[in-house]
C-alpha cells in the first residue's frame, strides 16, 4: 500500500498544509469549488486507487464566504468522490465537528443533527473519523465506525507552562457543570486547583452567572471550555471572577468559533488573553486573542493510524514528558540559584 494522501477542503487548507508538512508530504491536487448555480464541485485531479486517504475539513465556516453548510457538503461530495475512485481506506478527520450542540433533544420535534451529521459521513463512504474535543464525548457513540477524539490539552498546557501559568498560583475554572472532567484534566497538568461556574440559560446562546465554587481569590483564573461561539459566557464569567477577587483572567478553548460579535465582546471585556487553536480559521484577531496549532498532534494521530499503532498511547506520552520536565524543573531551580 502506498503512503497516505491528504486532501482538503476550503475549511481546514490551511490546517491541512501545516499537517502535510510536519509529515514531509503534499496535499494531494483536488478541486473543491462551486458551480454557478451556487452548488458545491468536487474534482479529485489524481489517482487515488488502493491509497490510504485522509480528508481534512472543520464543519464550520470557510475564507471566502462558505457556510458551515457548504462546508459539510464538500466533506461528504470528497469522501464520496475518493470511494468512487476505489481508494483503499477514507478518514475523514474533522478538526472541529459542527452541529455538535445538537446531540440531544431538548424539546419536542427537534432534531439530533449530531447524529444525523454522523450517518450522513458514514454513508458517504469514511471507514475512520479523527475529531478534537468533541462538545460532547458520547458523539463518538454516534457513529457506526471508529472515532478517535483528540485532546487540544496538550497543546494549550505547553502554552500556558510557557506563560508561567501553572501551579498554586493559577485556579483553572469551568465555565459550566458539564466542563468539569475538561477542566480537572488540564488542572492536572497545571498542577493547579480548580472553580466551577454556575450558570443557567434563560434562552439558547444567553447565559447568566449564579454562582462560583472555588478559591479564586488573588489568583489568575484560567477559564477552559471546548469553544468559544457568542463569546457571552466567557465574559460574564470573567466579570464574576474579578469581582471574586481573581488577579487576571485567561480563557483557552479549542475551538474559536466566534459567532456574530462574539470577538468585540471578548476584546471589551476583563479577559486578559483568549487561547484557541486553529481547527478553525480565523483571520484578523485583535491582539488579545492568541491562535495555537494544533498540526503536530494531527501530523502524530495520522502517523499512528497508517502504521496501526495506539492513538490514546500518544497522549500518554506526552502526560510522561510534560510529568517528566516539571519534575526537571522543580530540580533544577536551586542549582541554577546557587550557581555563580
Amino acid at each position: 500500500m502506498q503512503e497516505p494522501l491528504l486532501f482538503s477542503g476550503n475549511a481546514s487548507r490551511e490546517l491541512a498544509s501545516e499537517v502535510a508538512a510536519r509529515m514531509r508530504t503534499r496535499l494531494g491536487n483536488a478541486l473543491v469549488d462551486k458551480f454557478r448555480n451556487d452548488e458545491c464541485r468536487v474534482e479529485i485531479k489524481e489517482n487515488v486507487r488502493g491509497a490510504e486517504i485522509f480528508v481534512f475539513q472543520s464543519l464550520s465556516r470557510a475564507p471566502g464566504g462558505n457556510s458551515v453548510n457548504d462546508s459539510l457538503v464538500e466533506l461528504l461530495l470528497m469522501i464520496d468522490a475518493m470511494r468512487r475512485a476505489s481508494a483503499y481506506r477514507i478518514t475523514a478527520v474533522v478538526p472541529y465537528y459542527g452541529y455538535a450542540k445538537q446531540d440531544k433533544k431538548t424539546k419536542g420535534r427537534e432534531p439530533i443533527s449530531a447524529k444525523l451529521v454522523a450517518n450522513m459521513i458514514a454513508a458517504a463512504g469514511a471507514r475512520r473519523v479523527v475529531t478534537l474535543d468533541l462538545h460532547a464525548a458520547q458523539i463518538q457513540g454516534f457513529f457506526d465506525l471508529p472515532v478517535d477524539n483528540l485532546e487540544a490539552a496538550p497543546t494549550l498546557c505547553s502554552y500556558l507552562g510557557q506563560q508561567g501559568l501553572k501551579g498554586n498560583k493559577v485556579v483553572v475554572v469551568s465555565p459550566d457543570a458539564g466542563g468539569v472532567p475538561r477542566a480537572e484534566k488540564i488542572a492536572k497538568r497545571l498542577r493547579s486547583t480548580l472553580a466551577i461556574v454556575f450558570k443557567r440559560r434563560p434562552e439558547p446562546d444567553v447565559s447568566e452567572v449564579t454562582e462560583i465554587v472555588g478559591h479564586v481569590d488573588g489568583r489568575v483564573a484560567v477559564v477552559v471550555d471546548d469553544m468559544i461561539s457568542t463569546g457571552g459566557t466567557l465574559a460574564k464569567a470573567a466579570e464574576a471572577l474579578k469581582a471574586r477577587g481573581a488577579t487576571q483572567v485567561y480563557c483557552c478553548a479549542t475551538h474559536g468559533i466566534f459567532a456574530g460579535d462574539a470577538i468585540r465582546v471578548l476584546n471589551d471585556s476583563p479577559i486578559e488573553r483568549v487561547v484557541v487553536t486553529n481547527t478553525i480559521p480565523n483571520e484578523n484577531l485583535p491582539p488579545k486573542f492568541r491562535v495555537l496549532s494544533i498540526a503536530q498532534i494531527l501530523a502524530d494521530a495520522i502517523r499512528r493510524i497508517t502504521s496501526n499503532k495506539s492513538v490514546s498511547e500518544l497522549f500518554e506520552r506526552l502526560d510522561a514528558e510534560e510529568q517528566a520536565a516539571a519534575e526537571n524543573t522543580e530540580t533544577a531551580v536551586p542549582v541554577l540559584a546557587t550557581a555563580p
